[in-house]
Order: C-alpha cells, then sequence, then structure tokens
C-alpha cells in the first residue's frame, strides 16, 4: 500500500497548482492525508458514502468521490468546494491516486519476482510470462551487485543506493535479506568490467562516509543477457563478497572475475584442506609464527621475493633477512626463496585463512 507521505505529497502538488484543497480518508473514515481541517466531514457521513452505490456526492461543500484499486474501495477522496472546478479537479486526484497504486503495486511485485528469480525460487515457464507482465525485458545485458551493510535493515544506504540510479530505468534495487542490498544493473554496449568497477569503487565509496572503511563491502558478478541467468550473477556476486572478506580483507570492492586462487580455494571440501596442510607444515602451522615471522613473509611475497627490497622496507640488514628466511626453512622445509616453495607457501596460507572462516562459521 502507498505510505500516507506520499499521498500528502501528491495531494500538495495537486493544491500548488489547481487553488483545489483535497483530503483522502479510509473507507472507515479515519483521514490519510490532507491539504485542508477536513473535521467538519464525519466518519458517519464517511462510511455512508463508501456503503452507498454512488460513484460522487457532493456533501458539506465537498465533493466526495471513490477510489478503486483493481474494483475493490481503497479510499474516499474529497475536493473541497461544490462548483465545477472541484469536481474537475477531484476527478483528476482520483486518476492520479489510482495510478499511484498500480505503479506502487507493481513496484512491490517486480521486487517479489527480481527476489524470487535471484533465490531460485522460479520455474523457467514462470520468469519468463512474470516479466512479461512486469514489462521487464528477458534480453539484455545485466549485472548483480550486492553490497552488505554492517547494520541490519540499513535504510539509509538502500535509500542512498537508490538515489543513485534513475527510478525510471531499467536498474532495480531490492533486499534478499536484512544486511544485503542487491542492484540489478543494466549493462550498456560500450561497457566493460572497467566500468562495472568504477560504479562499485563509487558506490563503495559514497556509503563508507565514517572513519570506519570496512563499514560497507560491494561485490559483483559476471555480465548476463539472459533474465533467467540473473541468479547466476547473483550467486557468483554473494561468492565475491564471502571470497573477499576470507582472504583480502582491506578491499571494499571485489568482483568475480578476479577473485583468481581465492576463487578455487573457497570451493575446497574440509577434509582436503586440513589434509593439505598436515603436507605442507606437519605441527608448524601458521598460528605457531610469531607475529616478526609472519610480517617479513608478508613483506617478502608483496615485494615479488625480492630480498634487498624487502630488507631496505623492513628496515634490517639483508643479512638479517636472509637469517630469517633460512630459519623459516629450518622450520616447515619451505624455502620461499625459491619460487615453487614460495608459491605452495603463499596457497598454504591462504587456505589457512580459508580454514579459520569455516571454524568461525561452525561456532
Amino acid at each position: 500500500m502507498i505510505s500516507h507521505q506520499v499521498i500528502q505529497s501528491s495531494l500538495e502538488e495537486l493544491r500548488g497548482i489547481t487553488r483545489i484543497d483535497l483530503c483522502v480518508l479510509e473507507t472507515d473514515g479515519s483521514q490519510v492525508a490532507s491539504t485542508f481541517d477536513a473535521s467538519g466531514i464525519t466518519l458517519e457521513m464517511t462510511r455512508s458514502f463508501a456503503q452507498s452505490p454512488a460513484e460522487g456526492q457532493n456533501l458539506q461543500g465537498c465533493h466526495f468521490f471513490k477510489v478503486y484499486d483493481e474494483g475493490i474501495l481503497a479510499y474516499i477522496l474529497l475536493a473541497k468546494g461544490s462548483g465545477d472546478d472541484a469536481y474537475m479537479i477531484g476527478k483528476v486526484a482520483v486518476s492520479e491516486l489510482q495510478n499511484l497504486i498500480v505503479a506502487y503495486k507493481e513496484r512491490y511485485d517486480r521486487n517479489n519476482f527480481i527476489q524470487n528469480l535471484l533465490l531460485d525460487n522460479l520455474l523457467l515457464v514462470d520468469i519468463y510470462s512474470q516479466a512479461k507482465k512486469l514489462h521487464i525485458q528477458t534480453e539484455a545485458m545485466r549485472v548483480v551487485y550486492l553490497i552488505e551493510t554492517r547494520d541490519e535493515k540499513d535504510v539509509m544506504a538502500l535509500e542512498a543506493v537508490r538515489s543513485v540510479f534513475a527510478p525510471k530505468s531499467q536498474d532495480i534495487i531490492t533486499a534478499v535479506d536484512q544486511k544485503n542490498i542487491v542492484v540489478v544493473k543494466s549493462v550498456g554496449e560500450e561497457d566493460t568490467y572497467d566500468t562495472l568497477d568504477e560504479i562499485a569503487v563509487m558506490l563503495a565509496g559514497m556509503l563508507n562516509t565514517d572513519e570506519d572503511s570496512s563499514r560497507i563491502r560491494v561485490a559483483y558478478g559476471t555480465m548476463v543477457s539472459q533474465i533467467r541467468d540473473l541468479s547466476k550473477s547473483y550467486k557468483e556476486a554473494k561468492m565475491a563478497l564471502e571470497v573477499g572478506k576470507i582472504f583480502y580483507p582491506e578491499a571494499t570492492v571485489n568482483a568475480y572475475h578476479t577473485l583468481g586462487i581465492g576463487r578455487l580455494i573457497y570451493q575446497l571440501p574440509q577434509p582436503l584442506c586440513e589434509m593439505f596442510m598436515q603436507e605442507v607444515f606437519h605441527e608448524n602451522t601458521p598460528d605457531t609464527f610469531d607475529e616478526e615471522t609472519l610480517s617479513t613473509i608478508e613483506k617478502f611475497f608483496e615485494n615479488n621475493l625480492n630480498v634487498s627490497e624487502t630488507a631496505r622496507q623492513l628496515f634490517v640488514h639483508r643479512n638479517t633477512l636472509v637469517y630469517r628466511l633460512e630459519k623459516l626453512q629450518k622450520t616447515t622445509g619451505l624455502d620461499i626463496r625459491v619460487f615453487e616453495d614460495a608459491l605452495t607457501f603463499k596457497i598454504a596460507l591462504m587456505v589457512a585463512s580459508y580454514m579459520k572462516y569455516l571454524e568461525k562459521e561452525q561456532l
């Protein structure tokens, strides 16, 4: 149902244009919105008109009209005045209200349709029939963005996202749970993944207005051309969001097509991960390393296994860094100065992060 605030705004706009005061009442006589003091209109008067077969009446200096929703009486509208102008504006206001009812119901139906589509709750035949009914193109390039907020039911974030996309466009903004905002974005022929990334960065930057940069995370899937494949793009965005939190915690934007090895590790079963960790580290798992060792390893990987540059950035002598790396080699059996061992070690660290995530999820 339309909010009272929307109806009030519509009445005020009509009042500003026509100078005719208007009032909308529920069928039981309670007031919804008004531009004048309608206290002279009694509940009995409204209820009597609602129950009568008449479509309009002139009572107490006002024209009364009925507003329907698919043949069912939804509201009573009053146009103040007994002349032809008040009658004509009243009829216009009735038409405006009925159009608003249709528009809001369609918006609600579109949201429900998109939510069920993303969650794979629709049969293929239903997808195309409902899309046609709701005037949604079935063949068009689209991508799904998933925006995770820190707070549940973050209304301000939802409204901020809606303000970015034109209301009359083919873009649809909805939510499938308490913490995630979904944007089904239409993609133009000239758009590339660089364009999609710019939109994601813009959304994250707009929503992360406070000092906590981790407040909002944005992820997106791959572009799809068929409406039935939107659930695929949604699942990809959801995976990108989770993989980003595990392996790339500093990033606020993650794209499915750039997840790399993180996406592969995310899909491994836990027993296989445990077996791999045992083979690589035996008893010396990464959580037994001290902070100095971990920071040394991280900086060494950041500098592409360059010993001199890593020593410079850590403010230590080159021989000190070599000593640390040799000590790590004695502990783990891996010399991360050698590419193959470095690759094994890097993957093992990522698997360790994934296993920590699994343990946290199981609590």
